[in-house]
């Protein structure tokens, strides 16, 4: 049986929680936390060290899916969850451009720890005010052979097409035989 570790990162509220909860086949291992600051009530509770699912591809394939916190305050927790993955996820939502910015850092971040692949989930598709993916590519300043994925993470077809996604971009970059350990 081989693993593969993932991370799905992004800002705080683009949706990273519900992308894992929408696809895991465990219950998600949560460690979440009220939130007191007012200026942060998008929602009432936030991931203070990392959300954990999990999601069988095949005998062979177990994704391990680790949630990163998306606020700042919590970054220390960032280098210790890449530790080891080989791919991550930078889920953006769509209808928040005051978020962008914070987005292409943590993306850099999560880079600079370990150049592996990624792919950005353009998160919220189904909300009228979302940005298009390929306008999030021109405002993340995403390369052309990174993929910017349409994505609703309440959507299980929608999260599973994003981490197929990925699953192929790491593929892409083993040598014959680790994939083929893989498949």
């Amino acid at each position: 049986m081989q693993t593969l570790k993932m991370v799905i990162t992004g800002p705080f509220a683009a949706g990273k929680t519900q992308f894992i909860q929408t696809i895991s086949e465990i219950d998600v291992v949560e460690t979440e936390a009220r939130i007191t600051r007012d200026e942060e009530r998008i929602k009432d509770r936030t991931t203070v060290a990392m959300d954990f699912g999990r999601i069988t591809i095949d005998e062979n394939l177990v994704l391990y899916l680790f949630g990163t916190p998306g606020q700042r305050r919590f970054d220390f927790m960032w280098e210790i969850l890449s530790e080891g993955m080989l791919g991550f996820i930078v889920v953006v939502d769509s209808t928040r451009p005051e978020t962008f910015r914070e987005a292409r850092e943590i993306l850099d971040t999560f880079y600079n720890y370990s150049p592996t692949p990624y792919v950005v989930a353009a998160n919220k598709q189904d909300m009228e005010d979302a940005w298009e993916p390929e306008d999030l590519r021109i405002a993340l300043r995403i390369p052309r052979d990174v993929k910017v994925i349409p994505c609703v993470a309440t959507d299980k077809e929608s999260v599973k097409r994003v981490l197929l996604e990925l699953l192929y971009s790491i593929l892409e970059t083993m040598d014959e035989e680790e994939a083929e350990a893989v498949r």
